[in-house]
């Protein structure tokens, strides 16, 4: 089971007499980056919601815009009306003194400042447990989505894993013969510079099997075979977030084929790496974008 980044979830839903719209968005990051747009109504429950999108979605670029549109019976502004009364006495009494009509003196008062004010109104408690499953929906199918996604990665990086371990099998069938061609080459060179009977052969067969030694490549192949096999464990874990442990565990695959590729001395298994690594680099790019 593996999870995506990428990922879009939205709900709606009417609860008394207001709507409630959660989207929600997330890209791949590092960490958990959050871009929170809310209504004042929700202001008090912000840290409340923000480690709600943490919990559901742990990592990522996340942008979560709410919405709450009210009906009718809803106040989203409230009137002062002590300072509206205290207003209209004066003004009134100016109107009479200059014989000004006083038809507009209600529109006056009310562009006064602090007659008309925002609304102190926040949600219930009870009205907030309700929104809380809004955003839980709202969560829930941006994870469904990010699932959807991770399965198409697992999938390809399966087949970059599978493609690793053909060339590894590759380079198996090739050692052998990579051996007695780095034998046979040396004492070609050492024949050629200082002529067949001017050296010891017992101790050229001593060195060759210290310096065979040295360029075996048989124990990066063995930890690169483990390495896939751990990689392939983790991708089947029931653990959600596992991006980065895969990531370290391509690391490691890294190691393993530089150093073959480095001890290779041989034009087909080099050729066989150079496969590796481009097979190791696409499986990067997918990785990054594994929760």
């Amino acid at each position: 089971m593996l999870y995506s980044m990428t990922g879009f979830g939205r709900a709606e839903q009417t609860i008394g007499d207001k709507n409630y719209l959660v989207e929600i968005r997330s890209l791949n990051g590092k960490q958990f980056d959050l871009r929170l747009t809310l209504p004042a109504l929700l202001k008090p429950f912000e840290f409340d919601i923000r480690n709600k999108l943490l919990e559901g979605l742990q990592r990522g670029s996340v942008e979560c815009i709410i919405h709450i549109k009210m009906n009718g019976a809803s106040k989203p502004i409230s009137i002062n009306t002590e300072l509206a009364k205290s207003y209209y006495e004066p003004v009134a009494k100016l109107a009479a003194d200059l014989s000004i009509a006083t038809g507009d003196i209600l529109s006056t008062i009310l562009k006064l400042p602090e007659v008309i004010v925002p609304t102190t109104e926040t949600l219930t408690t009870e009205e907030w447990e309700k929104f809380r499953l809004v955003l839980a929906d709202a969560i829930s199918l941006l994870n469904q989505h990010r699932l959807n996604e991770g399965a198409s990665l697992e999938k390809d990086l399966l087949l970059r894993v599978a493609n690793i371990e053909e060339q590894q099998t590759l380079i198996a069938s090739l050692e052998p013969q990579r051996r007695v061609r780095v034998k046979d080459n040396l004492r070609k060179l050492l024949e050629e510079q200082v002529g067949k009977e001017n050296y010891d052969s017992n101790r050229l067969e001593q060195e060759l099997i210290y310096y065979i030694e040295k360029i075996d490549i048989s124990e990066e192949q063995v930890r690169l075979k483990n390495h896939c096999d751990y990689f392939r464990s983790i991708l089947s874990d029931a653990e959600a977030a596992k991006g980065k442990k895969l990531s370290f565990i391509l690391q490691e695959f890294g190691r393993e084929i530089n150093t073959t590729g480095s001890k290779a001395n041989d034009v087909l298994i080099q050729q066989a790496v150079i496969l590796m690594k481009d097979e190791l680099e696409k499986a990067k790019e997918q990785v990054l974008n594994i929760l």
